[in-house]
């Protein structure tokens, strides 16, 4: 038996720029993509839990974070190279003393039915890899809220990062953003 030879090709890496050069020359049309690593990925289909899990934890983190900052629903994050749209984050300050995208999050949540294992691998790694602190998947299916916090850089020398802290809470429990200690968000909130 002869063995196969490593692979050395790899994926282009597109930057923000050519992302958005390609949306406007309509490469994206009636499709809902991210940049995520430099690469363009499609969304998933938005179905209704999804709908009501993402309004439910915008409402309750709105009033969480009433005029310390402000909630965006599905809003791009500029996280260069990559562009992803998270479906709840919460930024500091006003809306309207952004004048650009935002480059970094008080607490980001991913709603999460068919999305779960990217949302718990490759954005976790996108998001602690970026900073931020607070990193919530609120999974739908399983009712229950995936708390991601404490980034901190791995040893692979490749510049990534992951979380050294995940908890995992179910409806009966509450949690507290960092950036907001004082707000008790209970799980079932949150849940659809």
């Amino acid at each position: 038996m002869t063995a196969t030879p490593p692979r050395t090709d790899r994926p282009f890496r597109f930057t923000r720029e050519q992302y958005h050069r390609m949306g406007d020359l309509g490469f994206f049309q009636d499709r809902r993509v991210e940049l995520i690593f430099g690469e363009v990925v499609e969304m998933s289909p938005i179905n209704w839990p999804h709908v009501v899990g993402c309004r439910k934890t915008a409402e309750v983190l709105e009033r969480a974070f009433a005029g310390v900052a402000w909630v965006g629903r599905g809003d791009p994050i500029d996280l260069a190279p990559s562009e992803p749209q998270p479906d709840v984050a919460v930024f500091a300050g006003r809306f309207e003393d952004y004048s650009d995208l935002p480059t970094t999050a008080l607490l980001i949540v991913e709603v999460s039915d068919a999305t779960l294992s990217n949302d718990l691998t490759t954005k976790a790694e996108l998001y602690a890899t970026a900073g931020i602190a607070d990193y919530w998947v609120l999974d739908v299916a399983g009712r229950r809220l995936h708390v991601f916090r404490d980034p901190v850089p791995l040893p692979t020398g490749l510049g990534t990062t992951a979380y050294r802290s995940h908890a995992t809470l179910g409806p009966a429990d509450s949690v507290a953003p960092l950036a907001a200690p004082a707000a008790s968000i209970a799980v079932s909130d949150l849940l659809p």
